[in-house]
């Protein structure tokens, strides 16, 4: 199962700016406590605080996703693993596993949160000062700045690396350092630097942090191009279409297939309960690994 990343959630934020902001929400119907369980108050109550409250703005950071709403507060959106939302006209067949309904004031469509594993979830929640030019949650206020945001900071990151001892991987995976890199935008931008996932943070120079986010910016450009990556149907955007950057991978999922820069078997390795995808010859296992 694959958790959406900063692609993902990026191109959900593209569709809800089309099909919410500027609106204004006519009514709200949740079906079932868990979608809404951070809302102490319950369902009731979470329906009734945004009903007549207008949408100025959908923002992200990291794989976090909120609603800009005129009262200051934000409707947080945490897609989880099977998370969507849905804009489709009103009288449409619901479909499966739909937790919540947004209705508008106006003759447009309507908004669905769909949730086959319920591990996603809304809630309100208020806004927070913080270095970025955006405004967070207090719920996202630890996260890290991401590498799409205006006032991400590469030279402040390598520094944070620089005194880390633990492997690269894990760093970038670590949300409170840099956010909305997952597993296989980490092996994909990894594979682009020709750096290995166990290598030392405390052994980077400056221009392979450098190279090591263009990497990671190329493929979010290319990842957005596409939609994100759809493995299954449990991530579609705003309009129900599939994101096709799977056929792009370099090396995630690409075990036993040859690199396309240098023709060695792509190696699927152990790695935090999970897998770690490299070329064994364009990323060579360092002489200390941090795994």
């Amino acid at each position: 199962m694959v958790v959406p990343e900063l692609p993902e959630v990026e191109t959900v934020r593209r569709g809800l700016d089309v099909a919410a902001v500027g609106r204004t929400i006519g009514s709200v119907e949740v079906f079932g406590p868990r979608t809404v369980r951070r809302h102490a108050a319950g369902p009731a109550d979470f329906a009734a605080r945004l009903r007549g409250r207008r949408i100025e703005a959908a923002v992200r950071r990291g794989k976090y996703l909120w609603l800009r709403l005129d009262d200051g507060a934000a409707l947080l959106a945490h897609l989880g693993m099977s998370g969507q939302f849905l804009a489709v006209p009103a009288g449409t067949p619901d479909p499966p596993h739909l937790r919540a309904r947004f209705r508008f004031t106006d003759t447009g469509p309507e908004l669905r949160f769909v949730d086959q594993r319920t591990f996603g979830g809304l809630a309100l929640d208020e806004v927070a000062a913080n270095e970025s030019s955006t405004a967070v949650p207090v719920t996202v206020a630890h996260i890290a700045l991401d590498p799409l945001d205006p006032a991400f900071d590469r030279g402040a990151v390598y520094e944070r690396l620089r005194r880390r001892r633990t492997g690269i991987k894990r760093a970038l995976l670590d949300q409170s350092l840099v956010s909305g890199i997952g597993n296989i935008y980490a092996d994909e931008a990894l594979w682009r630097a020709k750096l290995h996932y166990a290598r030392g943070t405390d052994t980077l120079r400056r221009a392979e942090v450098e190279r090591l986010f263009d990497g990671v910016d190329e493929v979010f450009a290319a990842a957005l191009r596409a939609g994100g990556t759809s493995f299954d149907s449990l991530y579609v955007a705003v309009n129900g279409e599939s994101g096709y950057f799977d056929r792009s991978l370099e090396v995630y999922g690409r075990e036993g297939e040859p690199c396309s820069r240098c023709g060695a078997p792509i190696r699927r390795e152990p790695f935090m309960n999970r897998s770690s995808y490299r070329c064994p010859r364009c990323q060579r296992t360092p002489r200390e690994p941090r795994w």
